[in-house]
């Protein structure tokens, strides 16, 4: 990417960074608050969370994604989402021989949490192609790079033939607060722990969620696990053992942000404002926009190498992710970010118009 970046940098109008999905806007003030109020963090911080957070877990789940069933002993936080996602698979003892399916579009750390172990990864999103082996299922609704939303009807035949192998199923729901099109555009996109999903009997399945996205905490590493409790008690023990324990200040900021839909609704408009931009503008240089109608990215192509795409996105001052980062499905396609200021967003938009075809 180097090259492609020093291209777009040597724009007379500056760089539009448009490649990583870190967030730019300020982590909101209840937030920031909270944690303030909480440095007076003395004592070892408890692996399960704080009884406050544990239950703020739980109400968040029933309140925002129509989880019931949940208790304390089914929810963990965790550090971040990606440590988890990376260490899972050793975490519930997958190794040589198995199979850990993920999405043919796929954020990396899945394959790699299979390498660590041993495991074999699979990229599948069909359940009738994956092998007795399994022992891991991933899925990411909506997901990373692609925006796609797993409905329940697909959500159900996946777990029921992650239950006919004998194999955990875990939903990575980090953009679920970030519908745009469809029935997603105004509803969080549906959970596995659904009881639509799950009939209300969660063995062998997981969710997982971050803050990074909803309010801004990328920083904070603030992120959580819940489902099957039996699950969640062999990962708190591994990780009690291994000293991945949340700091309590953020424990304390987590309990805020899970309280506070507010915030959450001010900065979907913000992504919203800036997609509304983005999407057409792209439309308009010759790009079509597969999927995406969830989630922090636009998932685009114009039917060449993504290579060729990223050089001419560049030439545009743009930065971008080539779709070869995500596995070898879609080499054609790019993912845009929308965590840029607005005003550099505007500019990737009026680059994009004025752009030439071809």
């Amino acid at each position: 990417m180097g090259p492609y970046r020093a291209r777009a940098e040597a724009h007379p109008d500056g760089v539009v960074d448009l490649s990583i999905g870190s967030p730019v806007d300020p982590t909101p003030e209840v937030v920031r608050a909270a944690l303030a109020e909480a440095t007076d963090a003395h004592a070892y911080p408890t692996t399960v969370g704080t009884p406050a957070l544990r239950a703020a877990i739980v109400d968040w789940f029933e309140r925002r994604r129509g989880v019931t069933g949940l208790d304390a002993a089914s929810v963990l936080p965790t550090i971040g989402s990606k440590e988890l996602v990376a260490l899972l698979p050793f975490m519930i003892g997958v190794g040589a021989g198995d199979v850990v399916v993920h999405p043919r579009a796929a954020y990396p750390t899945y394959e790699m949490g299979a390498v660590l172990c041993g495991a074999t990864a699979l990229a599948s999103d069909d359940p009738a192609e994956w092998p007795a082996a399994t022992r891991l299922v991933w899925l990411n609704s909506p997901g990373n790079p692609d925006g796609r939303v797993l409905g329940i009807d697909e959500l159900r035949a996946a777990r029921a033939r992650a239950r006919e192998l004998g194999a955990v199923i875990v939903g990575d729901e980090c953009y679920a607060e970030l519908g745009w099109e469809g029935e997603w555009s105004d509803a969080p996109v549906p959970s596995l722990l659904d009881p639509r999903v799950t009939d209300g009997d969660p063995r062998d399945t997981l969710a997982i969620y971050s803050l990074s996205k909803q309010s801004n905490m990328a920083g904070y590493r603030a992120a959580f696990v819940a489902g099957d409790a039996a699950l969640i008690a062999r990962l708190t023990n591994v990780r009690k053992h291994a000293g991945l324990m949340l700091p309590a200040p953020l424990q304390h900021a987590m309990v805020a942000a899970l309280g506070d839909d507010a915030h959450v609704a001010d900065q979907k408009r913000r992504y919203r404002a800036r997609r509304d931009l983005l999407k057409p503008a792209l439309e308009s240089a010759g790009y079509r926009i597969d999927r995406s109608e969830a989630g922090l990215y636009l998932w685009a192509t114009e039917g060449r190498d993504a290579w060729e795409s990223i050089g001419r996105l560049a030439d545009l001052g743009i930065v971008a992710g080539p779709g070869h980062f995500y596995g070898v499905h879609f080499p054609e396609h790019v993912r845009l970010s929308l965590t840029a200021p607005d005003e550099r967003i505007a500019a990737a938009a009026e680059r994009l118009r004025s752009a030439p075809q071809g």
